[in-house]
């Protein structure tokens, strides 16, 4: 998707006469120095995000009586990027992501999380002697410290200071008691954020325990060893959800250290993991080689200038954005499949990324930095649709097409693209798969909602208008990936497709409108009141009516020109939200926009198609200072993370460039918060975005010495490498 807009032009002349001033190359002089002593991950505070959104002014309206706002529902505790294993404390269970930072107990530390209510799998606890159920200590913000790869805390009740790290698929404790008699170890292995089914703990010889967690068809295999003998084991009514066991170890005074190894095919193979991965290695060997893990891969971007801030949020979103898809193949290459079979394969076997959220943004940061990982991920979305004969999505839209298609145009090749292409076809074509209503779709060139008297939040429909417009974007996505392979017939039926979002836009309103099954505009129809999935899926009719991404002009036209599109936006974000209308994960207003959500997360950018780039600026500013690391103890988000999709926006916007269209190897060009960027995607070269000034209006985009004439720089710039400079002015 090209812009190339007439004042654009005229502006580029300008910005070239007063850049041929300039030397053509770079002087040394003019390139801020990017080295620093300071280790990347020291910018990283996993705590972002823990704590709740409080204050009324930054949710938009005051919350009900003991309803925690769904912001942020992130986890502090350890893990690597794509790992099995995420290893945190846990306060609550039944919480996003088992962590709410204005809780003072701890309960456990799980080994796995992802922030969505879920998972939070093999809970451990070391208590005293003298603990009873229900166990659980305090603790205190000021004995806590969390860094990648890290974590630590004191449990006050129990008088135990914890040390947390771990590998791909293990994790490593240290536990000090301050009474060395009656030292032991809870395995809560009938709680997790899910309703535990059936559970197991067998010993195995002086030190070794191991068993299994399930939670509905899925078991979760651990294997466990101590350094200390274990004495005894209680168990208090094993394989039930709330039971127990409590492993007794042999008096001493030296730490507890516990090994432990995870698998999703057996308790044989997760002692394997634990052999190969960690060993008899102790918990600083793990915590540096994994710290040296995320190093690698923060240092892909390094930046210059900005606030010490500025760089707290940009690595710290930088290090959530790789957190997600989780692994699922073991040390052997073994993993469960689809269909519960165990299975080897070339690829390795990740989660269902959260595709609904990340695709904008995160997984385009995952096919940059991280190519070989996205291409495992697409080739297990892949062996799980060959049981279906549908590719997997991830709660709404169809959104594998634009990951696929965008995976592939920017040079990702270790997966199988021509069944890729045939289940993508099958999402987009046939009934009873990804794409619910698809018959309708086809048929009406939209789909339409149930007539509902007095609707409310919570209302019951087909959120017609958002998958209507979503459906439309996904067919471009596949449209884009037909014409790579050849297939004319398709793309021309998919391109076509892709403008059925005019269906739902209603010109009498100026506003994406459900419909009736005959057709009609559905009545009364309130463009500021919030839907679950009544006509829009968790949004109201401004937050969804600029998601055209494929084809802004023609959203633009649709609307009557570039000035009347400017002044609707300039509505969106200024309208007040009303107090009154409450949607749990609807929070964090500029105006109508809602930033604590994902569906209107392009709109910010919007205005470039009005040719008024410095006015997207001016929102983007304002989100990357105002939107993130909020509330008294600045760790709050304005909304849910959603597996690092809010993260990812800020990534992206905070270092100048995003994936308006992800599905295209292409980024639209704004102001990098940050004197210079230096970005490397793997197998690329070194490409650098400089701003000449203080000044956050765009004048002008030079690249490689040249004036370019478009909004947009290719992907193709990241693999050769280059010069993007960025002019401003006040």
């Amino acid at each position: 998707m090209k812009i190339l807009l007439k004042s654009w032009i005229i502006l580029s002349c300008i910005a070239l006469l007063c850049w041929n001033c300039k030397d053509k190359e770079d002087t040394q002089e003019n390139i801020p120095d990017l080295k620093s002593d300071a280790a990347l991950t020291s910018y990283v505070n996993p705590f972002i995000g823990t704590a709740p959104l409080t204050d009324p002014e930054q949710i938009g309206y005051t919350p009900p009586e003991n309803w925690r706002v769904w912001a942020g529902l992130v986890y502090p505790g350890s893990s690597l990027p794509n790992a099995m294993v995420q290893l945190s404390p846990v306060t609550r269970y039944g919480s996003g992501a088992g962590y709410e930072y204005e809780d003072d107990e701890i309960m456990g530390f799980a080994h796995t999380n992802k922030g969505h209510w879920n998972l939070c799998n093999i809970p451990v606890l070391p208590v005293s002697g003298k603990a009873t159920h229900p166990f659980r200590s305090s603790f205190d913000h000021q004995e806590e410290k969390a860094s990648p790869a890290y974590y630590e805390v004191l449990l006050k009740d129990y008088g135990v200071h914890v040390r947390l790290s771990s590998t791909l698929r293990c994790g490593i404790h240290e536990y000090t008691f301050k009474d060395t008699t009656g030292r032991k170890v809870l395995f809560d292995l009938g709680s997790a954020n899910n309703r535990v089914s059936d559970w197991k703990l067998t010993r195995i010889g002086d030190n070794r325990i191991e068993g299994f967690q399930q939670i509905g068809q899925e078991n979760i295999y651990f294997s466990a060893r101590f350094d200390t003998p274990v004495e005894s084991i209680e168990k208090k009514d094993e394989g039930k959800s709330g039971g127990y066991a409590l492993v007794k170890l042999k008096d001493g005074t030296e730490p507890v250290i516990l090994r432990i190894g995870l698998s999703f095919v057996s308790t044989i193979n997760a002692d394997e993991n634990l052999e190969k991965e960690i060993g008899s290695r102790d918990l600083d060997e793990v915590h540096e080689k994994g710290a040296g893990i995320w190093e690698k891969l923060l240092t892909a971007i390094r930046v210059s200038g900005g606030t010490e801030r500025e760089k707290e949020l940009f690595y710290t979103s930088l290090y959530r954005a790789f957190l997600w898809p989780a692994l699922r193949s073991d040390n052997n290459g073994e993993f469960t499949d689809e269909a519960g079979t165990r299975r080897k394969e070339e690829f390795n076997y990740y989660t269902i990324p959260s595709l609904w959220d990340t695709y904008r943004n995160k997984l385009v940061l995952l096919t940059m930095l991280s190519p070989e990982v996205t291409g495992d991920v697409i080739a297990s979305l892949i062996d799980r649709g060959q049981v279906s004969g549908f590719m997997p999505t991830f709660f709404h839209g169809d959104h594998a097409a634009p990951f696929v298609t965008g995976a592939y145009l920017r040079g990702i090749r270790n997966f199988d693209i021509a069944n890729a292409y045939k289940l993508l076809l099958n999402n987009a074509y046939k009934e009873g798969g990804t794409r619910p209503f698809i018959s309708e779709y086809i048929r009406k060139g939209y789909i339409s909602d149930p007539a509902v008297a007095d609707p409310h939040v919570e209302s019951k429909g087909k959120a017609g208008v958002s998958k209507t417009l979503e459906y439309a974007y996904d067919d471009y996505a596949l449209a884009q990936l037909a014409k790579e392979m050849e297939d004319t017939d398709r793309y021309k039926d998919l391109f076509k497709r892709s403008g059925n979002y005019a269906n739902v836009f209603d010109p009498t309103v100026n506003f994406m409108r459900g419909r009736l099954e005959n057709g009609q505009w559905i009545t009364p129809f309130n463009p500021q009141y919030p839907y679950y999935e009544y006509m829009f899926r968790e949004a109201n009719a401004w937050q969804v009516s600029f998601y055209v991404p494929h084809d802004m002009p023609g959203l633009v036209e649709r609307y009557g020109g570039e000035e009347n599109f400017e002044h609707k936006l300039d509505s969106l974000f200024t309208t007040p939200w009303n107090p009154q209308y409450i949607a749990r994960n609807v929070s964090g207003f500029i105006g109508q926009y809602c930033h604590g959500n994902q569906p209107d997360h392009e709109a910010p950018f919007a205005y470039y198609f009005a040719d008024k780039p410095y006015k997207s600026q001016k929102v983007i500013d304002n989100i990357l200072e105002n939107y993130y690391g909020v509330g008294e103890d600045g760790l709050a988000l304005v909304g849910m993370d959603d597996a690092g999709e809010m993260s990812s926006w800020y990534v992206f916007a905070a270092m100048g460039i995003y994936p308006l269209s992800p599905a295209d190897p292409e980024y639209l060009v704004t102001v990098p918060v940050f004197d210079r960027v230096e970005l490397q995607v793997k197998g690329g070269q070194k490409v650098s975005l400089t701003k000449t000034s203080e000044g956050r209006k765009l004048q002008g985009i030079r690249v490689n010495g040249k004036i370019i004439n478009s909004f947009f720089v290719p992907h193709e710039l990241f693999i050769q490498g280059g010069r993007i400079e960025i002019q401003t002015a006040e």
